[in-house]
C-alpha cells in the first residue's frame, strides 16, 4: 500500500531551478566552502544552480535578493547558508522570517534535533536554521559552517526539496 507521502513523491519535480546565497561578509566565491558544497549536493540530486551570490549579512539586501528571486518566475528554491548565529551581527534569520509568507517550522526543529544528536550536542540551542515560502519559491536557510550544510543537505533539503515543490504548486 502506497502512502500519501510517497506518493506525493513521486508526483515531485525530479529537478528544481535552485539560487544558492551565502551570507558572508568575509567569504569570495573560492572561499565558500559550504556553498559549494549546496551547489554541487543540489546538482548530484539532479537540480539546477539558476543562480550563485555571496552578500553581507545585511537584512536589506537578504531580503531583496529572495524577493527577488521569488519574482523571477526561474527560480524555484533559494537556499542561504550563514548569518544564522545569535551574534548582534547575525541578521540572516530575522531577514528571511520576515520575508516569508508561511514559515515550516519543522525544518528548524528537526534541524537542530539532528545536529544534537548526530554532531553538537546541546550547542544545537545555537542554530537558528528556518524555511518556508515565499510567493511560489520555497526558502531554506542553514548555518554557515560545512558541516552544518552538509547535515542540512543530506537528511533534510536534498530528500524532500521535490515534495516540498509540489505542495507548493498542487493549487496553480
Amino acid at each position: 500500500m502506497t502512502t500519501s507521502v510517497e506518493q506525493h513523491r513521486s508526483e515531485a519535480p525530479s529537478s528544481v531551478r535552485c539560487m544558492v546565497i551565502t551570507v558572508s561578509d568575509t567569504r569570495t566565491p573560492d572561499t565558500d566552502k559550504s556553498g559549494q558544497l549546496m551547489k554541487q549536493m543540489l546538482e548530484e540530486a539532479g537540480h539546477t544552480i539558476s543562480d550563485y551570490r555571496i552578500v553581507k549579512d545585511e537584512y536589506g539586501p537578504i531580503q531583496e535578493l529572495i524577493r527577488g528571486a521569488a519574482g523571477s518566475g526561474s527560480i524555484d528554491a533559494v537556499l542561504l547558508n550563514g548569518g544564522t548565529g545569535i551574534a548582534l551581527r547575525d541578521t540572516t534569520y530575522e531577514a528571511v522570517r520576515d520575508v516569508l509568507d508561511k514559515e515550516m517550522p519543522g525544518f528548524g526543529e528537526i534541524f537542530r534535533y539532528l545536529s544534537f544528536a548526530e554532531d553538537i550536542g546541546p550547542a544545537a540551542i545555537l542554530s537558528r536554521a528556518v524555511a518556508g515560502v515565499c510567493g511560489p519559491t520555497a526558502v531554506f536557510s542553514t548555518p554557515g559552517s560545512s558541516g552544518a550544510v552538509k547535515l542540512a543537505m543530506s537528511r533534510i533539503i536534498v530528500p524532500e526539496l521535490g515534495h516540498v515543490m509540489r505542495e507548493i504548486n498542487k493549487d496553480r
